[in-house]
């Protein structure tokens, strides 16, 4: 792993070099570089794949303090993070958080040539129905510590009723491990990760930067999961609708960790995108 340095802190990446077209990945709540640990090597043979660990709760240095982590917080966090690595022409990939896509409606995509929806929330689904009470959860005194502590388990980690809904696949729990570890053991961290959680606007602001898309002209991909408990069918299909150079692919088999569940059919997925 790689640390680079931002405003808001310290910011850990894997970076695989090389000279071929950057691909920008990033994840989920609160989860890090290893959501794309199986797409990453079909790709790097000819593309630089960068994954950075945003401030959700999964990275290892908690941001400084008053540092804005919520989803606006966050993408002027990622343009912070692309201007400080000085790549150009970035084909930005997001899975299950969606609040990459902001960079457009915060005019920071100056570096951004091509967006990727992989099954993630769009409109107003931010947090997905499912994740809403851990969100609450976060509200309370004590709530995010409970949460973490409810995230050793196997039940919650595992069953499609709590965590286990992301994927169709079981997550490996080394895997998890580095996932939850990091908020559960650090209270900055923790304290990095209910700013997070809690900093969702409202509906309306949400559907307001969402409409932005519609100035995005440049090449966009939409790969959706056909049998995803959270993130909704249609909006996969009305966001390529939305965007105006978008295409659309549907992924059978597939929870919202596409890249858990079907990493070959995205990484061919992203490759014929990337080359057409």
């Amino acid at each position: 792993m790689s640390r680079i340095e931002v405003p808001a802190g310290p910011i850990d990446y894997q970076d695989t070099g090389g000279d071929g077209p950057a691909l920008v990945f990033t994840h989920g709540f609160p989860m890090n570089h290893l959501q794309w640990r199986k797409v990453i090597p079909l790709l790097d043979d000819q593309f630089r794949c960068i994954a950075p660990t945003l401030p959700m709760g999964a990275h290892r240095s908690p941001m400084k303090p008053g540092t804005d982590l919520t989803h606006r917080g966050q993408v002027a966090i990622l343009a912070d993070f692309l201007d400080a690595l000085d790549v150009d022409d970035v084909t930005l990939v997001m899975n299950d958080w969606g609040g990459a896509q902001f960079i457009v409606s915060e005019n920071l995509d100056r570096r951004v040539g091509r967006l990727v929806f992989v099954a993630c929330e769009a409109f107003d689904n931010f947090p997905p129905p499912q994740a809403r009470p851990a969100e609450l959860l976060c509200r309370v005194p004590g709530g995010a510590r409970l949460l973490m502590q409810l995230l050793r388990t196997s039940f919650f980690r595992h069953n499609r009723r709590a965590w286990g809904a992301v994927s169709r696949t079981r997550i490996p729990d080394d895997v998890l491990d580095t996932w939850f570890d990091p908020a559960r053991l650090d209270p900055a961290i923790r304290r990095d990760l209910r700013a997070f959680a809690t900093g969702t606007p409202p509906a309306k602001t949400l559907l307001e930067w969402s409409e932005s898309l519609r100035g995005f002209t440049k090449p966009a991909l939409v790969v959706w999961a056909n049998q995803d408990a959270m993130m909704p069918q249609d909006h996969g299909r009305r966001l390529a609708a939305l965007l105006p150079d978008a295409r659309l692919i549907e992924i059978e088999d597939s929870g919202t960790l596409i890249p858990e569940d079907q990493p070959a059919h995205l990484a061919a997925a992203l490759r014929t995108f990337l080359h057409s």
